[in-house]
């Protein structure tokens, strides 16, 4: 009898004790699903961050590259003005100790060299406002990516060319097939635009509307022409009515099918030339600023 009694106790604590453990196994087996769920999403995360990491970087050497042969030639013409202010001057002098140039003449040269000397001053405040620009592109490029980051890139691109940003928009995030409404999936990228956008009030920038070779033949309008304008004055108006961006500082175009970045041989490259696109302008008053006659003190 006691021999059967241990026997029953023994048998309790085995299918006891494997309860519990097939209990922790399976809890286990699931934190571990859970934590290679995470791994899988945070190592997509890393690997995008990489990608963002490397096309920043190649846009600052773009930009590098550009304002370094900016330098250069600013360099050169500062060189040529070097000389030409030690070679007039002294020819001055020279002309003056031997009394040939009268001195209305020599007054004359003088304002001459005055000018040289103003259009350095031209040349430096040309260069520091170049600087500047491409500065103000960098963080521009990069506060685009941040608010639009979560998008696909294959449907968003975001670049900087001779000092001019650039975001492309694929179609199919913002237009149906043929039509030129503004569909509700759009709003929320033009959203995160227009936020960037009207954080920079002194920046004005156009609309253009592009499309394939693919002949447009329904509805009321008549031709690719006519869907690439509307499709960009549809923009203009969601960026105004729906997120206050002052209308004065947009402009819309219609580019048609004539300027796609892929020839229309492919159905990929056809879908890569439907696209809107948003140009933000230089600002081109700073420079003309610099042509301005300087007022004299009075």
């Amino acid at each position: 009898m006691k021999y059967k009694l241990v026997a029953v106790t023994l048998l309790s604590s085995f299918f006891l004790f494997s309860c519990v453990s097939s209990k922790k196994f399976k809890k286990s087996q699931s934190d571990y699903a859970t934590l290679q769920t995470q791994h899988t999403a945070l190592q997509g995360d890393l690997t995008k961050c990489n990608d963002d990491k490397a096309e920043l970087a190649r846009q600052k050497s773009t930009l590098e590259n550009d304002k370094s042969n900016l330098n250069n030639q600013i360099a050169e013409l500062n060189k040529q003005i070097d000389f030409l202010k030690q070679t007039n001057t002294t020819v001055l002098k020279q002309m003056e100790d031997l009394s040939v140039v009268s001195s209305a003449q020599a007054d004359n040269i003088r304002k001459s060299l005055e000018n040289i000397g103003a259009k350095d001053l031209y040349i430096q405040d040309l260069q520091a406002s170049m600087a500047r620009k491409d500065s103000l592109n960098l963080a521009l490029v990069m506060n685009l990516k941040g608010a639009v980051g979560s998008m696909d890139d294959q449907d968003i691109n975001i670049k900087v060319d001779k000092g001019v940003v650039y975001i492309d928009i694929s179609d199919k995030l913002l237009f149906k097939s043929g039509k030129y409404e503004v569909t509700s999936q759009a709003k929320t990228v033009l959203g995160k635009v227009a936020a960037v956008l009207k954080n920079q009030p002194d920046i004005e920038f156009m609309v253009e509307g592009h499309t394939d070779n693919v002949a447009y033949k329904s509805g009321v309008l008549i031709d690719n022409w006519d869907l690439s304008v509307k499709r960009a004055t549809s923009v203009v108006r969601i960026l105004q009515k729906e997120y206050g961006l002052d209308p004065k500082k947009m402009s819309a175009a219609g580019r048609g099918e004539y300027n796609p970045v892929f020839e229309n041989t492919t159905a990929e490259n056809k879908a890569a030339n439907r696209r809107t696109r948003i140009v933000i302008l230089p600002q081109l008053d700073q420079f003309f600023k610099l042509l301005e006659p300087k007022k004299e003190p009075s």
